[in-house]
């Protein structure tokens, strides 16, 4: 890549850096006993990044079970003011049960813990897990290791997917999982939505994430026989 093109993406990324985390923090100040969880989650991330995956043993291992690639674990994440306002519109409440499947670090569920809901978030490695569940926990929410693919939605009122680096065959794997859940369930997907039958498309909508602004789906679980 030529210097002057580096330099513009280097100055972009920074610029976006400033920008979501300013609007985290003038969010969070509404809710200060998520500041302390998220300054320490900050302070991690900066000492290790979340954007980088070392092919160890244990990844290769994980990602040979859960049949992925390693190109699938590169990806962004989502502020919290971004994710705050999409479960406003999304209908998420006090009593509601948000999933994030492919939770990374957890920034997703402290907007749900902004918004009173229960959350709890599914990650396949084990070293974002390991940095971050015991942040999540001051905060009220969970934060597991495990196989989205695989994942016990029962409970879920909504379920929040960030898979802009996931491939088709994946993706196709987690919309069978989605599958198992209540009729009435929202889905949220970023980048794409859910293709195939069972879930009525209900809003699009264009959100500011940490590599850009990106398209963002709402979607409804449909009762068996309501919709193809």
């Amino acid at each position: 890549m030529p210097f002057p093109q580096m330099l513009a993406v280097r100055v972009w990324s920074v610029l976006l850096e400033v920008i979501t985390r300013l609007g985290d923090l003038l969010v969070l100040v509404l809710r200060p006993r998520l500041v302390p969880p998220y300054l320490s989650l900050w302070l991690r991330e900066a000492l290790a990044s979340p954007y980088r995956a070392r092919r160890s043993f244990d990844v290769v291992r994980v990602l040979h079970a859960s049949q992925q690639h390693f190109r699938e674990l590169i990806y962004g994440e989502t502020p919290i003011h971004t994710a705050v306002w999409l479960f406003k519109k999304a209908g998420l409440t006090s009593s509601s049960q948000l999933v994030d499947l492919g939770a990374g670090r957890g920034r997703v569920l402290l907007a749900a813990r902004w918004m009173g809901a229960r959350a709890r978030g599914i990650e396949l490695l084990e070293q974002h897990v390991t940095l971050a569940s015991g942040l999540a926990r001051r905060a009220g929410a969970e934060l597991r290791q495990g196989d989205a693919t695989q994942a016990d939605l029962g409970d879920a009122t909504h379920v929040f997917i960030n898979w802009t680096a996931l491939s088709p065959e994946t993706r196709e794997r987690i919309v069978e999982r989605l599958r198992t859940c209540r009729p009435g369930t929202r889905v949220l997907t970023v980048t794409r939505p859910v293709e195939g039958p069972g879930f009525t498309l209900l809003s699009r909508h264009s959100l500011l994430f940490t590599w850009g602004v990106e398209h963002v789906w709402i979607h409804e679980r449909c009762a068996p026989g309501d919709a193809l």
